[in-house]
């Protein structure tokens, strides 16, 4: 190759709620919201992630802010790629980079397992506008197992449930590749969508998507019994009738009770994954645990309530926020050994 190698390898994991670059020795180079603030006669990008939520449902006639991604595929393709563009850019200045010349550019992006040939599409374009000169994919639920540390070639069954913001990913891996998955488009956003109509039915409170968000980091939780229970928080915003200022403390209880109905149906979505897995990789499944991963993951009480429930332990595995994006950089560094990416 000479002094020089021109080719610069990033790890992506583009998700609907946050996006992750790793490099390929796995060190986290960016970690943003996945949103982006246009200008509404230009469409052209003045923020980009923190900056850009900060101002999200603060803004004025002449600058939207747009979430490129909706239950884990790309919604709004012009954003995507802007989103891409800019974050790589990030990417390199905070490793360092950003010299005179751009070298090519490998990528490796995870997406969700159930995404169709179309989802699939977009995504690569969007990668490949965006300056992409390879670019290469891998199932979300795989990346995450690597990054856990599976030995994902190996004939033994792993179960990953993967609670992102858009999508939930449970899938049973062995053999480097997926035998049976289940995607389903309830998640992070959901849960967010649920505190907000919880807050406006039960206390007559109007409050915005970040809020929710606050509430759900400060006091979610899935079972009503916690060991050690974090406080009440204390929510501040208008009276949704008379528009005057109200406090509201809020419980752990309450949120769990409030999340109930879409938390049930990720229940499900786990024992109908179950339900389609071969015998032998069952008894795997059931002697290994099955690992949590994704911002869900943080949800109060998540492991014993699955636990309780299916009767199989489940665990959730260190910093579940950035074990998919860690896993995609081991793939990235094995890209001529590992054959379930695709091209």
């Amino acid at each position: 190759m000479g002094l020089f190698s021109f080719t610069q390898e990033l790890a992506m994991d583009l998700g609907t709620a946050n996006s992750i670059i790793a490099n390929n020795a796995g060190k986290i180079l960016l970690d943003e919201p996945s949103i982006v603030a246009l200008d509404r006669k230009t469409d052209k990008m003045i923020a980009l992630g923190e900056k850009a939520q900060q101002m999200h449902g603060k803004t004025h006639e002449n600058i939207r802010t747009v979430r490129p991604l909706r239950d884990g595929v790309i919604a709004d393709f012009n954003a995507a790629e802007q989103m891409i563009r800019g974050m790589i850019r990030m990417a390199n200045k905070n490793k360092g980079g950003g010299g005179l010349f751009s070298p090519s550019l490998r990528v490796v992006i995870c997406i969700p397992s159930g995404s169709t040939e179309v989802e699939i599409r977009a995504v690569r374009d969007s990668a490949e506008h965006a300056g992409g000169r390879d670019v290469y994919m891998i199932f979300e639920p795989m990346a995450a197992a690597l990054g856990i540390g599976i030995d994902v070639e190996a004939p033994e069954g792993n179960m990953i449930v993967d609670i992102g913001g858009g999508t939930t990913e449970i899938a049973v891996i062995s053999l480097g590749g997926i035998v049976s998955n289940k995607s389903i488009k309830i998640a992070g956003d959901d849960f967010t969508e649920d505190i907000m109509d919880y807050m406006g039915r039960q206390h007559n409170m109007k409050v915005g998507e970040r809020t929710a968000e606050q509430i759900k980091i400060n006091v979610g939780a899935v079972v009503t019994e916690l060991e050690n229970p974090p406080e009440d928080f204390v929510v501040h915003g208008p009276n949704r009738m008379t528009s005057l200022p109200m406090d509201v403390p809020i419980s752990y209880q309450e949120i769990s009770h409030c999340l109930e109905k879409s938390m049930s149906k990720v229940d499900s979505a786990v024992l109908s994954a179950l339900e389609q897995t071969p015998p032998e990789l069952y008894a795997d499944i059931v002697r290994n645990g099955i690992y949590l991963t994704g911002g869900g993951a943080l949800l109060r009480g998540l492991d014993k309530r699955l636990t309780d429930k299916i009767g199989i332990p489940f665990k959730v595995v260190d910093d579940p926020l950035h074990v998919v994006a860690k896993g995609t950089s081991i793939a990235l560094r094995n890209i001529n050994k590992f054959n379930f990416l695709m091209r």
